[in-house]
């Protein structure tokens, strides 16, 4: 028979039949007990919900809210030159907007790593959706006059999505493990470049179809709170370390001092942070920018003319969104294959391969700058092989934490992680190119062919910047293995009782522990 965690009797279900437990294990038939009683109607809805609540269809929900995070965001990226006139603000101005956004999402990222550490992690992140989705749409009635207000609207926006970024990884991290979650993280970081790549369609879809691009802000938010429902009804809560086989046998936690302390200690996932950086700057720069460097490329090829109107043309958005949907699942796809035949050769493939795509990607988005000038179709094939190659690591990026991070304090280290890839990354990187291509333009004659320079001479930053990222990623392999064993070790102590054992750092070796075991 099938017994409920309550102690109710499920009617229907033979002596050989197994149950489902919200981490997504299963567990032994339990003999009859004359304690039992019938199950009433609430419960066998609620046994019904449970049997729906597989790890599956977990990862495949925080999936789905994983592009909507993304496809908001950059919704707003869609309609950035008809923001600029509905407002009158000028290339910095519009850089501060992201940069807004992604400092409020960076400060917030460390308090929602403590929470997720400790507390209910899927209603920490349902009532951060809902409440991204309440500002989204608040923020589409905001006048001409308070662009102030706008501004503040995104920073908020920021703080729900930050909640989502920083706890879902972790909930896939202990449903699967190994090669299952290579593949489940691979489909969850597929969200970034298809939410954006949909953000950008969405935001001028929209534009297009009402007349006004305030209307491309009142899409997300209704998915938004849908997603949130289901989060909160079909995602279970499951132990954390319950993939690694640790779940119900971590008998103590470390403090949080003692947890920032071991991540600092962390080569690898230094290392890794840091390679994050320079991929947050890069996508940063080329989300905001790209698209508006490639309507001054055709008004300079006398293709297209500058936007006089209320409504600018979306043409290039559209293309830029299409390409980024589509490089992003090639990138992920083609990452998480290559890191599964890399393993067979090398026990470091995961850092490797991330390291040769980043330097890949750096020498075709060089070309970029080079052809737009000339040609706009080949400045679209740089942009795709480029970001393709870009797209690589984030699925990878992820699984080399949960190597090197035991489960109780990953939580805290995917926050940390954003909080670190985004302070050096992507929150500076989008107001830095509006800047150095506004003083480039008041150093010179304003003309059509010198905004378009000027802004390509901004973005030309961004490859070398790639390129340091590519060496942050060989700085991981050196130390990938040692970390790696190192976590598992921590593990094992943290699941021996609390009263025979004791872990101290060792002092004339910070990266490693000593267990005292008391007799």
């Amino acid at each position: 028979m099938c017994v409920e965690s309550d102690g109710c009797e499920l009617e229907g279900c033979g002596s050989s039949d197994e149950v489902r437990t919200l981490s997504g294990s299963m567990s032994p038939a339990l003999k009859s007990d004359p304690d039992l009683h019938p199950c009433r109607p609430g419960h066998k809805f609620r046994a019904a919900l449970m049997r729906c609540q597989t790890p599956a269809a977990a990862a495949g929900i925080l999936s789905f809210g994983n592009v909507l995070n993304y496809m908001d965001r950059y919704t707003v990226v869609g309609v950035l030159l008809d923001i600029q006139r509905h407002y009158n603000v000028t290339d910095s101005g519009m850089g501060l907007l992201q940069t807004v956004f992604i400092c409020s999402f960076m400060v917030a990222a460390p308090i929602f790593g403590y929470l997720g550490d400790r507390f209910n992690r899927k209603v920490i992140l349902s009532c951060g959706i809902f409440f991204w989705s309440i500002v989204t749409l608040s923020s589409s009635f905001i006048g001409k006059e308070y662009y102030w207000l706008f501004v503040l609207s995104r920073g908020l926006v920021g703080i729900g999505e930050s909640s989502y970024s920083s706890i879902s990884p972790t909930i896939i991290g202990d449903l699967f493990t190994s090669n299952s979650r290579t593949m489940m993280l691979s489909v969850f970081y597929l969200a970034i470049p298809l939410g954006s790549g949909l953000g950008y369609i969405l935001g001028s879809s929209a534009k297009e179809a009402a007349g006004d691009w305030h209307w491309s802000l009142r899409v997300s938010p209704l998915l938004g709170i849908t997603a949130g429902t289901l989060i909160l009804i079909f995602v279970p809560e499951p132990k954390r370390g319950s993939a690694d086989q640790m779940g119900g046998r971590i008998k103590h936690r470390t403090s949080w001092l003692c947890d920032m302390k071991a991540l600092a200690r962390n080569r690898s996932y230094v290392f890794s942070s840091l390679a994050s950086s320079a991929v947050s700057f890069a996508t940063g720069a080329f989300g905001i920018w790209i698209p508006v460097y490639l309507a001054r490329a055709q008004v300079v090829q006398k293709t297209a003319e500058p936007c006089t109107k209320e409504i600018c043309s979306s043409t290039d958005s559209l293309i830029f969104g299409a390409i980024t949907c589509v490089t992003g699942l090639l990138g992920v796809v083609i990452g998480a294959a290559t890191t599964r035949l890399c393993r067979a050769k090398t026990e470091r493939a995961d850092p490797l391969v991330c390291a040769v795509s980043m330097l890949g990607s750096a020498i075709f988005i060089c070309l970029i700058f080079v052809v737009a000038k000339k040609s706009i179709v080949g400045a679209y094939v740089c942009i795709f092989i480029g970001e393709t190659l870009l797209f690589l690591n984030w699925a990878i990026t992820a699984d080399i934490l949960m190597f090197v991070v035991i489960p109780t304090r990953r939580a805290t280290a995917v926050a940390f992680q954003s909080f670190t890839s985004h302070l050096l990354g992507d929150a500076g990187s989008p107001y830095l190119i509006g800047l150095i291509s506004d003083a480039l333009q008041q150093s010179y004659a304003t003309s059509a062919l010198w905004q378009f320079l000027s802004l390509g001479y901004a973005l030309m930053l961004c490859p070398f910047i790639i390129v340091l990222g590519g060496m942050f990623f060989l700085a991981t392999a050196l130390f990938f293995l040692d970390d790696r064993e190192k976590a598992e070790k921590t593990l094992s102590q943290l699941a021996l009782p609390p009263s025979t054992v004791k872990v101290t750092p060792i002092e004339e070796h910070p990266n490693q522990t000593r267990m005292t075991t008391w007799r």
